[in-house]
């Protein structure tokens, strides 16, 4: 039970940081290239003016609940809400939390997030980003980060219908990690009148990093059980995931349906990791400020 709780506790700080590439969890420096790409309207107002600020507010529903593509054998689901500030200057923040339908306290986690970040190239194709982010835990549990230091650098093609980043995150508190991430996506217009649009925005996220585990090995000395407890830090592949969004844009209203496959890699002490899915529900309202 040891071994489960600290995999699960040190999974799901990863989590925390590393799900943020599912749908509709985007980092924060993201909203606004997603904006663009789903309303014209909007691309023509930012262009037309030389300072703007944003606030994006989103909830997030997931069916069930994976760290790190990982079942720890606890049936819930969970809800994120969310909400974004983005200034035209580079800077954006986000506060969030997560619910959880099974754990106690159900509200296990918020963060907090500051950063900053800028399109830049010839054709503004290109992107760089820094932020920091905080976590503030609602438990008892020896939590093994608390702080990330995220630096990302993305691109996409003229159309904005074919993207990249890779991102790098040093996560610091009680223990010390270092995670990379990519993220892949393709934008594929099925309905884009003036005032709404569909897409399907299939992703491909994977994430490497330190992964620690602690093993139980049990042996007995003159009768008596003896449990020894060893740690394993590894850095190697943790998950491979997939997303199926379907994403619709209404004037200010963003909603998404989306199927996700995550493809867990098992690490040193870890062994039968299944593959395993859900789906995610979002619904998002842009305020221009």
């Amino acid at each position: 039970m040891k071994k489960l709780f600290l995999l699960a506790l040190i999974l799901f700080a990863l989590k925390a940081q590393a799900q943020e590439v599912s749908p509709k969890e985007q980092e924060t420096d993201e909203i606004i290239d997603d904006l663009l790409e789903k309303n014209e309207d909007i691309d023509a107002l930012i262009k037309s003016i030389s300072k703007f600020q944003f606030l994006y507010l989103s909830m997030n529903y997931n069916n069930k609940t994976y760290f790190s593509g990982r079942d720890i054998g606890v049936n819930q689901y969970n809800l994120t809400p969310k909400i974004s500030y983005l200034h035209s200057c580079g800077i954006f923040a986000s506060l969030s939390g997560i619910y959880y339908s099974s754990f106690n306290p159900k509200w296990d986690l918020t963060t907090a997030t500051f950063g900053f970040g800028k399109n830049f190239g010839k054709q503004k194709t290109w992107r760089y980003s820094t932020s920091y982010t905080r976590y503030f835990y609602n438990n008892s549990l020896n939590n093994p980060y608390s702080n990330v230091l995220n630096a990302a650098l993305a691109i996409h093609n003229k159309k904005r219908n074919i993207g990249t980043q890779l991102s790098v995150s040093y996560l610091f508190g009680n223990e010390n990690g270092l995670q990379i991430a990519s993220t892949n996506y393709a934008l594929l217009h099925i309905i884009k009148t003036k005032k709404t649009q569909l897409d399907l925005k299939p992703q491909l996220n994977i994430v490497a990093g330190n992964q620690t585990t602690e093993l139980a090995r049990t042996f007995f000395n003159n009768g008596f059980p003896i449990t020894v407890y060893t740690t394993n830090s590894t850095f190697d592949l943790i998950n491979t995931q997939v997303n199926l969004p379907l994403e619709l844009n209404y004037k200010s209203f963003d909603f998404e349906l989306g199927y996700n496959i995550n493809f867990p890699n098992a690490l040193k002490g870890e062994s039968n990791l299944k593959n395993t899915d859900y789906f995610n529900f979002s619904m998002a309202y842009l305020i221009n400020l």
